[in-house]
């Protein structure tokens, strides 16, 4: 297990050549066990801001639902879905919105 609590298997499991939001909903996915999840590219909101590449895949939005944020704070479940992206971040990710709460 990898410091994310995602298996190192998991994380190479995401395919090479994936785009960076399939891989983001690849790992969100194996960590949570989501009900609801959406994986956004907001990458072309941003363009000419800092962090913004040509090509996109560096701002995105997330709105998930899952059982696992139940016992957790709002920063709690922020911190934890950082923790699985933090490959991501240390790849090109640059801005992440999060809208992460337990099912209803």
């Amino acid at each position: 297990m990898g410091k994310s609590g995602v298996s190192d298997k998991e994380l190479t499991g995401t395919e090479k050549g994936a785009s960076r939001g399939e891989r983001i909903e690849a790992l969100l996915r194996a960590a949570f066990s989501p009900s609801a999840l959406a994986v956004i590219d907001d990458s072309a909101n941003h363009h000419g801001h800092v962090g913004a590449r040509l090509g996109g895949e560096t701002h995105y939005r997330v709105l998930m639902r899952a059982a696992a944020f139940a016992p957790m704070s709002r920063i709690e479940r922020q911190r934890a879905v950082n923790r699985v992206l933090q490959k991501e971040f240390e790849t090109g990710l640059h801005a992440l919105t999060l809208d992460v709460s337990p099912e209803a």
